[in-house]
């Protein structure tokens, strides 16, 4: 398998021009808060030629204007009654610059409020955002264009288009927009322009030792430099909280998903709130402090919420309402007397977030003198209470020498303490120690996890919210897309979900026959992260022949490898039923017996299947037994097993028609007794 040539033909991020397969798609009734904007193809069309035509138009305005400036130049005019004459012509020059250069910030203006309104909001208004991305890129504004070609390519909130996404791509490359060369395959060029997002593609390809020479230390630098920028902007707030659905998981949990707050379930928490229940108060307060769980960032509601809660005595409300005003937002102005008053309030009653809260205006000394003492003895109350943002912080003070000796051992111990919480800044700080071996013995590739960890918080990973609306509005093809760009950059999730969409063969955008080798690829790629579920779907491709050849040998290695490593009850059965018929591995009858019991003690799931599992397997067990007892001459004991193989006669699924004849029988009997 040329796994290069089937990477190249589902991912678009790896920047083969895909067929352009134009499917009809109906109009589809979506609810309020997914409601996007349908753009014709022909409007599509229209507004990427319109944007190419502009931009040729001012190189070609550009190019005759620095012709005439260069003539000028050549040509002074020396007699003053000739200076006044050409007056008008350089107030005319000037006129077209002042309106060029109103264009510019105009488009500039549109291109900022866009993005201030699709960072604070997960959804509904995100095509108000995009919106202005296109009234921006109509004036020429590069990044706006480059938002667009976005936008074209996942299709969101417009219709996707692929081939038009990657002409406008195509024109962006030549201005030298690094973002447009990485959507055109350009890794290596983007990563010298600065894209981080190359940079985490480039980290994964060496970590993993795809199409290049696995090399730890190239990944490690890649890897470094997107988390030290992430890092950055996890020091001066909270950063952006990722939601990642599995579409692998259950259709009616998928709909109600954890990750994933159902608008139905939101109107009852509120219902809740207002009722005066002060734990889904602060819950709500905190959903919409920092737009959790598809909710949009709303710092009116998260004070609202948090005042009702705080004014029923809740700490937690009182802690948060410090933080806010700590921070500083639009609902909360900063204040530091303000946060210190609530952060006190919450610290009275013993809140560990209070307690943290006073350390850091301490240690600050934001409303009151710099205080290294005061901050540590705040900070050991609150991280003795398990609040890892307080471990945190006293792992800092340690590596830092802030206010004590410096200790690498004990801000090991509070980063590794922290970290077990998923805290990110102290995963950073641990792979800071593990690279460059400060504190603790120098490991590569621990340090390459522990940064890739912190690299897949970053912004990009909104795609996991836009990709799964996709998915669950119907436009598969988006959806694959938007998950393959993530898949590229290394996200486990996002490989495991590309694998489900293609094997579900309703994308239109890749040849049917390409689908299963290109999810085996990425069912491989997810285990090879962690994945059980990735790992037993390897030894189904094998077993059942998907995307490769049958190898039941494979098939067995795989499951025996997700049975006992990670214990998932389904690689059990399945490595029961191959022991129990001799599949790629010698048959065991004792073994089987002992591999469907385990799997019905790891999952309650698999108690009925195990059940009627064992009845056949000692069925057949009992036919045996009675065939040995019988005192018959060899060849009439092989005549006799010929005729009771039912392989011969009810072919080789006869065993289901067992399970389904014994659940018959017992369905007939239960009738009996109790009708």
């Amino acid at each position: 398998m040329k796994l290069l040539s089937l990477l190249i033909e589902t991912l678009i991020i790896l920047g083969v021009t895909i067929k352009n397969i134009e499917a009809e798609r109906h109009n589809k009734k979506q609810k309020q808060r997914n409601v996007t904007i349908q753009i014709s193809v022909n409007e599509i069309k229209q507004f990427l030629s319109h944007i190419l035509e502009r931009r040729k138009l001012v190189k070609v305005m550009n190019k005759r204007e620095n012709l005439l400036e260069k003539k000028k130049s050549q040509h002074k005019l020396r007699i003053k009654g000739i200076q006044n004459k050409d007056l008008p012509k350089r107030s005319q020059n000037y006129l077209k610059k002042q309106a060029k250069k109103n264009i510019t910030d105009e488009g500039d203006q549109l291109f900022k409020l866009g993005i201030k309104i699709l960072q604070q909001s997960k959804s509904q208004k995100q095509k108000e955002a995009y919106t202005l991305f296109a009234k921006a890129a109509d004036n020429g504004n590069l990044k706006a264009m480059e938002k667009m070609a976005d936008a074209l390519l996942f299709g969101n909130f417009v219709m996707q288009n692929i081939t038009a996404a990657i002409q406008l791509y195509e024109s962006l490359a030549k201005e030298g927009s690094y973002k447009a060369q990485n959507a055109l395959i350009y890794y290596t060029f983007g990563s010298a322009g600065g894209s981080l997002m190359s940079q985490m593609i480039l980290g994964y390809r060496y970590l993993s030792g795809i199409n290049v020479l696995q090399n730890c230390e190239v990944a490690l630098y890649h890897y470094k430099k997107v988390a030290d920028y992430i890092a950055d902007k996890l020091e001066k707030s909270e950063g952006i909280p990722v939601e990642k659905v599995r579409l692998t998981e259950r259709p009616e949990n998928l709909s109600s998903n954890s990750e994933i707050l159902d608008w139905d379930i939101y109107q009852y928490y509120k219902y809740l709130a207002e009722r005066g229940d002060v734990h889904v108060q602060v819950s709500l307060g905190q959903l919409h402090l920092i737009g959790r769980k598809g909710l949009d960032q709303d710092y009116q509601k998260a004070l609202y919420y948090f005042l009702k809660a705080a004014k029923a005595g809740s700490a937690n409300a009182m802690a948060f309402i410090g933080k806010m005003y700590l921070e500083g937002n639009d609902a909360a102005p900063q204040n530091n007397a303000t946060a210190f008053k609530y952060f006190s309030m919450a610290a009275n009653k013993g809140n560990a977030i209070g307690l943290h809260g006073l350390g850091l205006l301490y240690f600050y000394g934001k409303g009151v003198p710099v205080n290294y003492a005061e901050a540590l003895k705040y900070f050991q109350k609150a991280a003795e209470k398990g609040w890892p943002n307080a471990q945190f912080q006293l792992g800092f003070m340690y590596y830092s020498g802030s206010g004590v000796w410096k200790d690498y051992k004990l801000a090991f111990k509070y980063f590794y303490m922290a970290s077990q919480s998923g805290q990110p800044l102290a995963i950073y700080y641990l792979a800071e120690m593990y690279a460059t071996g400060t504190g603790v013995l120098r490991s590569c590739r621990t340090a390459v996890e522990l940064y890739k960890g912190v690299c897949e918080l970053g912004h990009w990973a909104e795609k996991f919210l836009t990709a799964y609306f996709a998915y669950r509005d119907g436009d598969i093809d988006s959806s694959l897309v938007q998950y393959a760009l993530l898949a590229e950059m290394g996200y486990e999730v996002a490989q495991s979900n590309s694998a489900f969409i293609l094997e579900s063969e309703k994308v239109k955008i890749i040849e049917k026959e390409k689908m299963y080798p290109m999810a085996l690829l990425l069912w491989n790629r997810a285990a090879i992260q962690g994945n059980a579920f990735a790992r037993v779907k390897i030894g189904d491709y094998h077993y059942y022949g998907y995307g490769t050849k049958k190898d039941y040998q494979t098939a067995a290695t795989h499951y025996s490898i997700a049975a006992h490593k990670y214990h998932s009850a389904q690689a059990m059965f399945n490595l029961a039923y191959m022991y129990e018929h001799g599949l790629g591995i010698s048959k065991d009858i004792h073994l089987a017996r002992r591999l469907y019991d385990m799997a019905a003690q790891t999952s309650p799931d698999a108690h009925m299947p195990v059940f009627f599992a064992l009845i056949k397997l000692e069925t057949v067990h009992l036919l045996r037994d009675i065939l040995f007892i019988n005192n018959v001459s060899s060849q009439q004991f092989t005549m006799r097993w010929k005729w009771i193989q039912l392989d011969n006669t009810l072919g080789p699924y006869w065993d289901l028609f067992a399970i389904g004849l014994i659940v018959a029988v017992l369905i007939y009997l239960l009738r009996n007794r109790y009708g």
